[in-house]
């Protein structure tokens, strides 16, 4: 059970805050049934309900500070995602997102800037497919570390970078490849 004020990460509206649990005076709804009523933290005017006794797998707590810079460490070696189809790719993007799981997100933006930097070499342009869940992948994941850092979510990228390069200098051999408003995370 999640407490008032907590933050939690809800499918695809992101971190949200848990602003209330109550029963709502909708018609149509039942009475008796508990809802979270969320508040997206990035999207403003918005209001998320979801049923208490629903599935935990379309809720969870945002990564606490700890969890957040372990997960930074581990971007380097976080796998790509294999795609034997380009026809399948979305597909598999948002079988990726719909996990909610931050090292899945990490892997999306791996796998798609690496794609879209082959697509750029051979004077291709960027698929609108690869383009839309990079955003997104980008979005939930930095919204979510920007809050277990208490970051503004748009010094992220920047916090990351630092961190892996700072490992990197330390003789880490493999490079992260991340990108956010034209810069490359390695």
């Amino acid at each position: 059970m999640f407490e008032i004020g907590e933050y939690v990460v809800c499918g695809n509206k992101g971190v949200c805050v848990v602003e209330n649990i109550a029963a709502l005076d909708i018609s149509g709804v039942d009475k008796k049934r508990k809802y979270y009523i969320l508040k997206p933290k990035y999207q403003s005017g918005s209001t998320v309900y979801v049923p208490v006794d629903s599935s935990k797998e379309s809720m969870r707590k945002v990564l606490s500070s700890e969890e957040a810079r372990k997960l930074i460490e581990a971007i380097p070696r976080l796998p790509l995602i294999e795609i034997a189809n380009d026809k399948l790719s979305e597909q598999t993007y948002k079988a990726c997102m719909k996990t909610n799981s931050c090292e899945e997100w990490v892997r999306v933006i791996k796998t798609i800037y690496l794609r879209k930097q082959k697509r750029i070499q051979a004077g291709r342009k960027v698929t609108a497919v690869d383009a839309r869940y990079f955003h997104m992948a980008e979005e939930s994941l930095y919204g979510e570390l920007a809050v277990a850092l208490g970051w503004n979510k748009e010094d992220v990228a920047a916090y990351i970078t630092g961190e892996i390069d700072g490992k990197q200098a330390g003789g880490m051999e493999e490079k992260s490849t991340l990108h956010s408003e034209g810069k490359v995370l390695r």
